[in-house]
């Protein structure tokens, strides 16, 4: 995600209302043979050991009948999976620092067939040492010289995947770049080349291959760009395909109307076409969007709490139904972000506690498992057989989908909207399979995770028919793909970072994160310690303002507890050159853009001037205290800190106290380092300790 305000502009046009109608009205029901097929009232717990509700207590009595004829014959858009969006940005950062065995449940939620989400595409940001929403990600590229293909954490994530996984689509997008990318122009054949480099050392440096590509994240498209990235794609022998141009639908028309723009680019890619933030209930594309026969994605959309289950499986349903959308990329795959920052429970799964190991799984996981346990993408959707429960947009949503051969069959239901039970009447003919069926439920108004994603007692068909009553506020599969249990991990009790904490960097190879450290903007990874000092040390290593995605701030990193009251944070800072360090306590919440950060602040330059500051979540900077200290100068190291002790706020200078301030603005928050500049100062032996 990742609209700002500025940013939340419609994605469609008003002929795509005209569209969506057509596309409800037209041929979504076809009648079922009167030969009485067998029914089963279907709520989670049924069938399972677990107390079954009745047919009364469901409404089945009076409850009105759909009835759906699944023809095997019928048109239909190719499936092409539903995913997540790892990036734009910083939300994945906490996953990687979760201990054993916690890390590996939380992946296989996500990844692993048949266990959770198992979702069918990640995308993942190229990293551009710049702030995309939550966070920074780290450039492969920091300079032309200054390089490094295993830095963040999206290879990771993209190798776990694929291990769980190994047919998952990967896609790759940016949202901004390094600063020397086209001096400072995205729209360049620098970004064309340096797309393509992050691409061949994905494949020969990771072993992975990138199935997609876009251009730039929510900033329209360059059609000439867009026709040299798909011929140096070809002329590279990459198997990788274009999407154009995750943002909205105006890029239809333009391909319309621009035959050789049109092919270079291979899926249309459109962001949040049910609408951002909204209660996802209409998913339109544009006329001009279905007309040209190019596969049809919700590139991104989500943005919702990991509890928003009903919002996400109307989307998935409707965006074909009303759109022809044949891949949905939930934005993200998890909220593994600092509690505070702006999408802090945004994702479908929350693990933003890695020293507790601490993990919730989200109603919005199962949401997607409705459709990702029991399809494959190459399955094919029936038209005729995709619809809304009695042509009423309130009463729920239906799609059907069939295996190639016809031999296995799934029909996701929602009935988030409806305020009555309907009984669903269901025949296979037109070749699909007429085995028997599972019926999965979920009740997605329930707090309760058993009741969620729950095997029914299976309906015995009467020559392959079968109806069942669906209640209000639940998702439904019924599907002849078998399915095991799904998953059963629980995660740990969160508890707080102990105080006590410190970190020597010395575990490190150069290029990593050092654990617990998010980049909010710029890039502070290991390096050699230099001026001096062995080992390893911490270096802000973006060099120059990125070609930016949101609005710019000074580079700075966030750590720790934000439950963190009384303590001293205290660090070794090297300045190779003039400038300023800056240690941050009580961080709290974060606005957008990252410099909307609550707080305070030590600013220390090389000159010895120093300041303390109180940072608001609105972008107010207060000045709370400044004075000179002796200079530190460049080259040197130096030992600073900053107590915080009630409204007692202390900057010490090589263990010497330089002065003082008194606020009451904040009481708790984390920890942090920041540069006044893009410049590599260097840090050492962090350390934080109750005050």
């Amino acid at each position: 995600m990742n609209r700002s305000a500025a940013d939340r502009r419609p994605t469609t046009r008003p002929h795509a209302l005209v569209l969506a109608l057509l596309l409800a009205l037209g041929g979504t029901l076809g009648p079922v043979a009167s030969s009485g097929p067998a029914r089963a009232t279907a709520g989670p717990g049924e069938g399972r050991g677990e107390r079954p509700v009745s047919p009364e207590a469901a409404g089945a009595a009076a409850a009105p009948v759909t009835e759906v004829v699944l023809d095997g014959a019928s048109a239909g858009r190719t499936y092409d999976g539903i995913g997540a969006a790892s990036g734009g940005g910083g939300n994945s950062r906490l996953l990687y620092d979760y201990p054993e065995p916690q890390r590996s449940e939380i992946l296989d939620y996500l990844f692993k067939p048949g266990y959770g989400a198992s979702l069918q595409i990640l995308k993942v940001e190229v990293g551009g040492d710049t702030n995309s929403t939550d966070g920074a990600e780290p450039s492969a590229e920091h300079t032309p010289d200054d390089t490094g293909y295993d830095r963040g954490y999206e290879w990771w994530l993209m190798e776990q995947a694929r291990a769980r996984n190994p047919a998952i689509g990967l896609y790759a997008l940016a949202w901004g770049a390094p600063g020397w990318i086209g001096g400072g122009r995205f729209w360049s054949s620098d970004m064309i080349d340096y797309y393509l480099r992050w691409i061949r050392h994905a494949r020969d440096d990771h072993g992975l291959t990138i199935d997609y590509l876009g251009g730039w994240n929510e900033r329209g498209f360059d059609r000439a760009w867009y026709r040299e990235l798909h011929a140096a794609l070809a002329a590279e022998g990459l198997p990788t395909r274009v999407v154009g141009a995750d943002d909205g639908w105006d890029v239809a028309d333009a391909m319309a109307e621009d035959p050789a723009f049109a092919d270079a680019v291979d899926v249309i890619g459109a962001h949040y076409p049910c609408g951002w933030l909204s209660d996802q209930t209409s998913c339109p594309s544009t006329p001009a969007a279905v007309a040209g026969g190019k596969p049809l994605w919700a590139s991104e959309n989500g943005s919702h709490d990991l509890q928003d289950g009903a919002s996400l499986v109307r989307a998935t349903n409707r965006d074909y139904i009303d759109g022809r959308m044949t891949a949905y990329i939930n934005w993200p795959v998890v909220a593994a972000a600092y509690q505070g920052l702006p999408y802090d429970t945004v994702g479908l799964l929350l693990a933003n506690q890695p020293w507790s190991g601490a993990y919730t799984v989200g109603r919005a996981l199962w949401a997607t498992a409705h459709t990702t346990r029991f399809t494959r993408p190459g399955w094919r959707y029936l038209d005729s057989a995709c619809g809304y429960l009695g042509g009423d947009r309130t009463a729920g949503s239906y799609v059907t989908l069939r295996s190639p051969d016809s031999a296995h069959w799934t029909t996701v239901v929602e009935t988030t909207t409806a305020s009555t039970a309907r009984t669903l009447s269901v025949r296979p003919r037109g070749g699909l399979s007429t085995t028997a069926v599972q019926v999965w439920a979920s009740d997605l108004n329930a707090p309760d995770a058993g009741r969620w994603m729950i095997r029914q007692a299976d309906p015995a068909p009467g020559g392959g028919a079968f109806s069942l009553t669906l209640r209000p506020g639940y998702a439904y599969t019924l599907t002849n793909e078998s399915a095991e249990a799904r998953g059963t991990a629980v995660g740990p009790a969160g508890h707080g970072l102990a105080l006590p904490y410190a970190d020597d960097f010395e575990d490190y190879a150069p290029g990593r994160e050092a654990r617990y450290l998010a980049d909010m903007q710029g890039s502070f990874e290991t390096a050699p310690c230099t001026a001096g000092r062995g080992g390893i040390c911490v270096r802000q290593a973006t060099p120059r303002t990125p070609i930016l995605w949101q609005q710019d701030s000074t580079p700075f990193a966030l750590l720790g507890d934000g439950d963190w009251t009384d303590y001293t944070v205290r660090v070794d800072a090297m300045l190779p050159q003039a400038g300023a360090v800056e240690l941050l306590g009580r961080a709290g919440p974060q606005g957008r853009p990252q410099g909307n950060q609550a707080g305070y602040r030590l600013r220390i330059a090389d000159t010895g001037a120093w300041s303390i500051l109180r940072t608001t979540d609105q972008g107010v900077v207060s000045t709370l205290a400044a004075g000179r200290a002796a200079a530190p100068g460049t080259s040197g190291w130096h030992r600073i800190g900053l107590t915080l002790r009630g409204p007692q706020i202390t900057a010490t200078l090589d263990d010497a106290v330089i002065g003082g301030a008194t606020d009451t603005a904040y009481g708790s928050g984390r920890a942090g380092l920041g540069t006044d500049g893009y410049h590599p100062a260097q840090f050492d032996n962090l350390s934080v300790a109750g005050a």
